[in-house]
This record gives structure tokens, sequence and C-alpha cells, in this order.
């Protein structure tokens, strides 16, 4: 069975916000769920669910896309058929919910960690109703992180701290495992353990040979130079401390 870690479920909603003479916009409402995907290597298939939460009828299309990032950590996404989709178009009534299930047919030989994205869109459309005027559809979309990782396949996360201004620290993050590794928040603190600044990071994904930096702002107070700790929470609650050297 897929190994599978969500926070729930990710809802998306969106109303009709505005209108122009006699347009205006609206748009549907769904959830997903799991919000991201583990497999490991040997696993063929597995799932997620879509539910169209709201009263109006839904149609989505499905893709999935290679992911990876550049060296400086910005998104790449390829088209890829190393997974198949089914059903690619999913048509939800109001209330109804749909299964996209993912088949993997490229055999993981690499000890690498594979890496893709599923992306899945709401497909636009116009209607025309007498006493509403043009109702423009907003389309909606949800992206997906999918992993299929080999049981060899770890993190391996070296972090470092510079100053890019007397109140903002530069962390600069590299991973060079076979596996993802997702900071979820940064504290720099005095080698005492008083915290000097501290920030929480969304979507922080460092995929392997990628390198990432993040900030750390103190609000307005001046970060003191010398010997410091940064310790790096991740995704899954466990923690590393490096030793850090700010200049004065």
């Amino acid at each position: 069975m897929s190994q599978i870690q969500s926070c729930g479920k990710a809802l998306f909603l969106a109303s009709a916000a505005w209108a122009i003479a006699t347009s205006s916009a609206v748009a549907g409402s769904f959830s997903v769920s799991p919000v991201r995907i583990f497999m490991e290597s040997r696993e063929r298939a597995t799932g997620v669910t879509v539910v169209n939460e709201g009263d109006t009828a839904l149609v989505m299309q499905a893709e999935i896309f290679l992911w990876k990032q550049k060296p400086d950590g910005t998104d790449e996404l390829v088209p890829t058929d190393d997974l198949v989709l089914a059903p690619p178009i999913l048509r939800l009534a109001p209330g109804a919910r749909q299964v996209v299930r993912l088949a993997n047919l490229r055999p993981l030989t690499a000890a690498d960690q594979q890496t893709y994205r599923l992306i899945v869109r709401e497909v636009p459309e116009a209607a025309s109703q007498a006493d509403a005027g043009v109702q423009i559809q907003v389309a909606l979309a949800f992206s997906l992180p999918v992993f299929i990782t080999p049981g060899s396949a770890k993190r391996a996360l070296t972090c470092t701290a510079t100053r890019s201004n007397p109140t903002t620290v530069l962390a600069t993050c590299e991973n060079q495992g076979k596996a993802y590794a997702q900071p979820a928040s940064l504290t720099l603190s005095t080698p005492s353990g008083n915290t000097l600044v501290s920030t929480d990071i969304k979507g922080g994904y460092i995929l392997p040979n990628v390198k990432r930096s993040f900030e750390l702002a103190s609000g307005g107070a001046r970060v003191p130079g010398g010997p410091a700790k940064l310790q790096v929470t991740q995704d899954d609650g466990s923690k590393q401390v490096f030793d850090v050297q700010l200049p004065e």
C-alpha cells in the first residue's frame, strides 16, 4: 500500500468576487486528498480523491509532469509518460467524488528518488444567463508532489548562514542526498540557546543536488555577529543544528 502523508485535505474555494457591468467571475469549489503522494519503488499504483464541494458541476483535467529543480531551486516541470493517469478528465456533479489513479510504468532502477507533480485544473467555461449577463468562470488548479522512493534514498542537508543586512540573515541549504528535503522552519540562536530570529517556511522543497536560500528577518533589531546555531526543522519534525559564524 502507498505510504501517503497528508496534512488533512487541501480545499480550494472561489466565488463571485467582483462584477463589472453585467459580467461576473465565478469558480468551483473542490477538495483533494492526500496533498502529497508517497510511493515505494516496488509499488505500481496509487490514487488521489477529488471531491466537488460546490453546488455546480465541475470538469477537470489531470496531468503528470516530471519535477526537477534548477541549481538555484527554481522548479522545472516537463511532461512525462512515466506515470499514467486514469481518468485524465474528471466530470463531477455537485457533491460527487472521483479517484484519480496513478500507475507507475517505469521500473525504478536508480538509487535516487523520482519526483513528479500531479496537476489537476478546472476546465473553464463561459455561460450566458438572461438575468445575469455573461458569467466568466475562473479556473482553479492544484499541484501535488509525487515521490517514488527507493528504500536506500535519504536526504543529506547542509546549511550555512550569512548576513544580508544588519537585521536579516540569509540561510543557504544544500541537499547532497538522494531524496527531497523540506525545511519547515529555521531558527537562529546564540550558542547558549537564546533565539535571535526564526521563520516558518512554506513549500521549501529542496530536491537532490539543489541549493536554496531562505531569509530570517528580525523585524527591526540588529542580529549580532559571532558564533551561532542554525536549527533546521524538517517537514517530518526531525531537527538538525549547524554551527555558523556571522560577520560583525
